[in-house]
């Protein structure tokens, strides 16, 4: 298996696990806005922005820039291409058990239908 910083997954998999830093992704991805203009749309308060705004720039999926006044976010250089690689090793282990798992049924009924 795939040897990942259990670090960054961390960051990555607890910035992702709420809805508004997603929504915030989403928003990004359309265009850049300021931490108001987002918190604005989310209906929060500033400070609760940018606490969100804060964990998606720790796990790198977004960065911010200050002129005057005005923070302005953008997503990050980073991608998900570790994220979906750990996610996609568990997906063949968990196949690979259910595969397993349905030989078994199958022998059962063989068995139950020669018993039977």
């Amino acid at each position: 298996m795939v040897q990942y910083t259990t670090t960054r997954l961390d960051a990555s998999f607890a910035a992702l696990s709420d809805a508004t830093r997603r929504g915030v992704l989403e928003q990004l991805g359309r265009s850049d806005a300021s931490i108001t203009q987002l918190a604005d749309k989310f209906h929060m308060t500033l400070t609760g922005m940018k606490k969100h705004v804060g964990v998606l720039e720790h796990a790198g999926f977004v960065t911010t820039e200050k002129v005057g006044r005005v923070r302005t976010c953008k997503l990050g250089l980073r991608r998900l291409e570790d994220e979906a690689a750990w996610i996609e090793s568990y997906r063949q282990v968990w196949a690979a058990r259910f595969d397993a798992l349905d030989t078994v049924v199958e022998d059962l009924k063989r068995q139950e239908e020669i018993d039977g």
